[in-house]
């Protein structure tokens, strides 16, 4: 995709940190997006606040959908093709983590996990997968480096994010043949609100979530000829690397 102007994008948790730092890099870049939200009220506020400082010749709008309702997604699809007339770009971002030994895991936790993270970016593939035939477009999973490094209190996390880096990567193989590329990204410590964490000025060592949508955005723009398939990106110094 040289040329973003008047392509549109879906990006699943798109109103806060890394989806919505997606959403605004590629607003800028006059690609239509669409951010979506469990609640109706969040996208909206997010919608507002990227229409408020985004491409004039592009436009945000929030949708209410659930990742872990194929339903719910297929009925987000839908909308945006009322309101933009194709899908270009899908961005499979939501997610959550519960950590803890499994010795104290809930069940409840397991699943919450499994379903949004892994089960999430599945039913996104499935409800707009015709939209990306059609496009020939681009479909990103934001995985993580806990995709590929375990660690004490990470098993239902980890698990969730090791599926979905080898469920992308199988994706991609899967859908190639039609001209719909596919890539993963794996961030390590990001700055946002993810596990509680209060992004100030101790976080400035992290990636921030403008490098993640610059990323997507060189991703999106390069030569369909070349495929970034997983991408793993971390902070250049993290503190334990200080001399």
């Amino acid at each position: 995709m040289s040329n973003l102007q008047g392509k549109t994008a879906l990006i699943t948790g798109g109103t806060k940190g890394i989806g919505y730092g997606i959403a605004e890099a590629l607003l800028q870049q006059g690609v239509n997006v669409a951010v979506t939200s469990r609640t109706q009220e969040a996208a909206n506020a997010a919608a507002t606040r990227l229409n408020s400082k985004g491409n004039d010749a592009a436009v945000a709008i929030g949708i209410a959908a659930d990742v872990r309702s194929l339903e719910s997604q297929t009925a987000a699809a839908s909308t945006v093709l009322k309101e933009f007339g194709t899908i270009d770009i899908v961005i499979a971002n939501a997610g959550l983590g519960h950590f803890g030994s499994v010795e104290d895991l809930s069940e409840t936790q397991w699943n919450e996990t499994i379903d949004t993270n892994l089960t999430g970016p599945f039913f996104t593939i499935k409800a707009t997968l015709d939209q990306l035939k059609k496009s020939q477009g681009y479909y990103i999973s934001i995985s993580s480096l806990a995709g590929t490094n375990f660690f004490a209190g990470g098993a239902a996390y980890n698990a969730s994010k090791f599926g979905l880096t080898g469920f992308t990567q199988a994706v991609m193989l899967d859908l190639r043949k039609h001209g719909i590329k596919v890539s993963t990204i794996m961030p390590g410590s990001v700055a946002t609100h993810f596990n509680n964490n209060e992004p100030d000025d101790s976080d400035a060592w992290k990636i921030q979530i403008e490098d993640i949508g610059k990323l997507v955005v060189d991703l999106v723009t390069m030569h369909p000829r070349t495929l970034p398939s997983k991408i793993e990106v971390r902070p250049t110094i993290p503190p334990s690397a200080k001399g």
